[in-house]
């Protein structure tokens, strides 16, 4: 296209100079006015307009004669020097001038040099004020030609062509006023009038290149295709033809029209889109013309550009994309696209396909936004005309179970009732009964095992009679269980399932908890014979068995079961070292009995039965007259073991030995100290009375008297009510009367707050309140036994007070119980609960070096449940990815992940396809992403975090369409998880902003689909 523009602008400065030293060198006062306006015309003429237009004015005020052509030409150098009254000058002189036969030259001129400097709209403005009629033949050709050129770039084409087409016929401007009319006739698009005009240029270098494109352009719209073809490829033999890129797409579209989709490829391939960018409609006809040579990896890795759209094209792109994916195994990927395709509405076959192929590969892969069994449903409410439909109905239950959403499926059941969905629902109901088992809610799962062993499945009916049995040990009712599980085992087929190696153990352990230890005995006996030496459950029947002996007082028979278990250093070996040990002492053999004790003391340096052992070695020692070696051990226990339990009882102890070897003074402090330290314990009452014995034997009677005013719970006079009252609700107590213990308990403590039996009762009454679900009174009682010092009943108090605050969440005030719980308790699996408790609470408070230090005391353990294994585990690897030691973090994930189930099953997965995505393992992260969806769909947070994962590793595989079609659906239908929703949106910005560099169809910021 010829450019009418000036694109130079002359310096003027030497001529300026000179005039100025000219100027400055004459005489103001002897100015030739004449010589001045023609000095001023010849800077006028040389573009020299500021010292010409200063000039002009100077002569305007001398010279009336001059006044109008001075005039004309100071607007006339205001315009060309872009000074802001300009127009007001052009007009000042026309208004003042009107018959002056400058005036059409003026705007005229004005108009030009907006022309000239590129600015159309200003241009038009003053042609417009031009009376065509005062010009010459030749300035009116220039003028319509002029306005013709500023109207087709302002975009008034109607206008414009009228213009050009005045001129057709002229000399000076009818070969290009012929290029102007047929070229805004191509773009009205009356291609025949552009041709007639177009073709008739003659040989123009000056328009061939751009007339050839125009009239390929339109052979093509007129569909012309083979005659595109060949002067397309013609045209494409000049190398450096400005319009290639748009001629390999024509050609490329013609072949594409004609079906020829191999010849097509190259030609679509080689067009390099609208300033550098493609739109959807080019990425669908290069990925459809692979798709038709069966080329699919390239057909989807095109068809998967076509981003945001929402039209027939988009539709058809889709569904081909996702017949793509099916032929390179890519599911996951053909369910999104499937998924797509099924939500528009422009081809109703294809939009039915879509879904029947979307809900098909959900059944089989997951569904990340709807339950499965939600797609076929709708797919069955859709289409109930489908001849799919009996397929898909089939289909819907499987899935519930499938997703392990057994309530969803016997909901299903119960709407769709049938004597076939009646038996289904009991075969799903033990499934159900399991989850819930699982997930520690007992009571809620015994009906349903109860429906399941109903069930006409032997296996499942079976498997059902053996956890409802384990569901009644679990709550306590052991006559049910030891029923159930005996019938379980004379059940015809049981043997064959996996339960039954346990039969025997669960029996066994009913027995034990009904105190029938004759038969325990026999059953744990029964058990160990059978089981394989790898059992975990083992070592725990060993000791079970030694200890019926035990109970039993078959000491000989204990001491071989102890020996067994010490002997193959199994699980429990120091329980069995103290058993042993006592075993020995109710047989009279105390050097056995102090051998064992020492044992123990000496080897097991960690357990917890330390203190006891020295109780009773020092005990034994007593009994043998070693007083000196008793004193020894008791001190050890006292200083060393300074929160045990048995102190008050080794005082005690020490006080009773010293008395009875008449040392009344060292007998006095042990008493007095037991007194002073642990008032609120039983064995302070004791060594009231027994100092009041050494008070007597010393005639100190007196001084006794003086003494035990100042103890607190001594009160003689109120000793039989105290006594009284506190027995009678104690009682109530005993005899399970919940009621009336708390009625009781309440009036003693109101009548006696520091009364002899005030620990006791305290400790009872929140133990009865808690029974009856009155946590928060209960919380006030269990303050005082555990304000009160240590005591027999300070363990059991911190744990259920802990555990009253933990069901609350509230770590503030369980946390420094669970501190204490852990440093005084006796009993192992308390301790185990202050750990487990400590690290998720430190968790909690973003204390991570705490928590990640109670996991590990955690696992050190040699017995520990499962679920406070996994626990463990899961708060080290937290711990270890929010301080940025992902390399832990992995370790801990991955070993969750390989014996968990449910939710933490599914962030361990979650984790491991983050982990993959990070090494840029991008296949592998997205196939750990479809095992969660797939497996574990319930846990909808997971499955929707790894989502986004799965968004990035598409788009690190140059899947942009999966990426972006994930990321859009997530933050449209998973509004609840704002944390998700956050991340997605920032993930799609990123891709959009990225994507909209090469593609025209994507508008970065926009996270909704057109």
């Amino acid at each position: 296209m010829k450019h009418y523009f000036l694109k130079n602008i002359a310096t003027v400065l030497v001529i300026f100079l000179s005039h100025s030293i000219l100027y400055a060198q004459q005489s103001e006062a002897n100015i030739d006015v004449k010589s001045t306006y023609s000095h001023a015309l010849k800077l006028y003429n040389n573009k020299a307009y500021a010292a010409a237009q200063k000039l002009f004015k100077q002569v305007a005020l001398q010279d009336n004669t001059l006044k109008s052509d001075a005039d004309y030409y100071t607007a006339i150098t205001a315009v060309k020097l872009n000074q802001p009254n300009a127009d007001k000058l052009v007009l000042k002189f026309v208004e003042e001038n009107p018959s002056s036969n400058k005036k059409e030259k003026a705007f005229l001129n004005v108009g030009n040099y907006y022309f000239s400097n590129r600015n159309p709209g200003n241009a038009l403005k003053w042609y417009a004020k031009i009376h065509p009629t005062n010009l010459s033949f030749e300035n009116k050709n220039e003028l319509n030609f002029k306005m013709g050129y500023a109207l087709l770039v302002a975009g008034n084409l109607k206008l414009a062509k009228n213009k050009f087409y005045s001129l057709i016929n002229t000399t000076k401007y009818g070969s290009e006023a012929k290029y102007y009319y047929g070229y805004i006739a191509y773009k009205q698009k009356d291609y025949t009038t552009a041709q007639s005009y177009l073709t008739n240029l003659g040989n123009s270098d000056t328009y061939n290149e751009k007339v050839d494109y125009y009239l390929l352009d339109m052979s093509f719209k007129n569909g012309e295709f083979e005659k595109c073809i060949t002067f397309g490829k013609k045209l494409l033999e000049n190398k450096l033809h400005d319009e290639r890129s748009e001629i390999s797409k024509i050609i490329g579209e013609s072949y594409f029209n004609l079906q020829k989709y191999k010849e097509a490829i190259p030609y679509l391939r080689a067009y390099k889109g609208k300033r550098g960018k493609w739109n959807n409609t080019d990425y669908y006809q290069l990925g459809y013309a692979f798709y038709k040579q069966n080329d699919f990896e390239n057909a989807a890795a095109t068809f998967n550009k076509i981003i945001g759209a929402n039209n027939s094209i988009s539709q058809n792109a889709y569904y081909h994309l996702a017949e793509c994916y099916l032929y390179i195994d890519k599911k996951s990927e053909a369910l999104n696209a499937f998924k797509n395709a099924s939500e528009m509405d422009f081809n109703k076959k294809i939009k039915e396909d879509a879904f029947y192929n979307y809900a098909k590969l959900s059944y089989e892969l997951g569904n990340p936004y709807k339950s499965v069994a939600e797609v076929l449903q709708d797919f069955l409410k859709n289409y109930p005309t489908s001849p799919h439909y009996k397929e898909m109905n089939e289909l819907v239950v499987t899935s519930y179970i499938y997703q392990q959403d057994y309530k969803g499926a016997l909901e299903y059941l119960s709407k769709k009732k049938s004597s076939n969905n009646i038996e289904l629902a009991k075969d799903v109901s033990y499934y159900r009964a399991i989850q819930l088992f699982n997930q520690k809610k007992l009571t809620e799962a015994y009906p349903f095992f109860t429906s399941a062993t109903k069930s006409s499945d032997v296996t499942i009916k079976i498997a059902a009679m053996y956890w409802k049995a384990e569901t009644d040990f679990q709550l306590s009712n052991f006559k049910k269980s030891l029923d159930g599980f005996q019938q379980f085992k004379r059940t015809q087929n049981a043997s064959k399932i996996e339960e039954y190696k346990n039969v025997d153990y669960n029996i066994a352990y009913s027995y034990f908890k009904l105190k029938d230890y004759s038969r325990a005995a026999n059953s744990f006996s029964n058990f160990i014979r059978k089981a394989a030496s790898t059992h975990p459950f083992l070592d725990d029947a060993r000791i079970r068995l030694a200890d019926c002996y035990f109970v039993t007082k078959q000491y000989t028979n204990a001491i071989k079961a102890y020996n067994k278990i010490i002997t193959k250093a199994g699980i429990g070996s120091d329980y069995a070292t103290y058993q042993k040990a006592i075993s020995y002492g109710f047989l009279g053999d105390n050097t056995q009995k102090i051998n064992n004790l020492t044992i123990l003391v000496n080897k097991y340096e960690f357990t917890g039965l330390k203190d006891d052992a020295l109780f009773q070695l020092a005990n034994t020692y007593v009994a043998v007259k070693n007083n000196i070696k008793a004193h020894e051990v008791y001190n050890e226990l006292i200083n060393k073991h300074t929160k045990s339990l048995y102190i008050p009882k080794a005082l005690l102890r020490q006080g009773l030995v010293y008395y009875n070897d008449n040392d009344y003074n060292k007998a006095l402090e042990k008493f007095k100290k037991i007194v002073a330290t642990y008032p609120n314990s039983s064995e302070a009452k004791q060594a009231v009375t027994n100092a009041k014995n050494v008070y007597v034997d010393l005639g100190q009677v007196d001084v006794y008297a003086a003494w035990v005013k100042n103890i607190s719970f001594v009160n003689v006079t109120n000793a039989d009510l105290d006594n009284t009252t506190y027995e009678a609700a104690e009682n109530k107590f005993l005899e399970n009367n919940t009621e009336k213990a708390i009625d009781g308990f309440t009036k003693y403590i109101n009548a006696f707050p520091n009364g002899l039996h005030a620990l006791k009762a305290n400790f009872y009454l929140a133990q009865s309140l808690l029974k009856t679900n009155q946590e928060e009174k209960a919380t006030q009682y269990y303050r005082y036994v555990i304000e009160q010092t240590q005591s027999e009943f300070s363990e059991e108090a911190l744990n259920k007070l802990a555990l009253i605050y933990l069901k609350k969440a509230d770590w503030n005030n369980a946390t420094p119980l669970l501190i204490r719980l852990e440093q005084e308790a006796n009993y192992p699996q308390n301790i185990t609960f202050a750990q487990s408790n400590l690290m998720k609470g430190y968790y909690q408070a973003n204390d991570y070096k705490r928590a990640v230090t109670y996991a590990e005391k955690v696992l050190q353990k040699e017995k520990i449940d499962e679920t406070v294994e996994f626990d463990a585990k899961i708060i080290i690897a937290r711990a270890a990815f929010k301080t940025g030691n992902l390399k832990k973090a992995e370790t801990y994930y991955k070993e969750v992940e390989n014996k968990a189930s449910g939710e933490l099953k599914a962030e361990a997965l979650y984790y491991n396809s983050f982990f993959k995505n990070k090494k840029k393992d991008y296949k592998g992260s997205n196939t750990v992403i479809q095992k969660l969806i797939a497996d574990y769909a319930s846990y909808k947070y997971w499955g929707v975090r790894s989502y986004i994962i799965m968004a990035k590793n598409y788009y690190g595989l140059k899947d942009s369409y999966q990426a972006i079609y994930i990321l859009e659906n997530i933050i449209k239908n998973f509004k609840q998880f704002d944390d998700v929703i956050t991340e997605a949106k920032k993930e799609l910005d990123l891709i959009k902003k990225n994507e909209a560099k090469t593609n025209e169809s994507v508008t970065p910021n926009n996270n909704k689909r057109d």
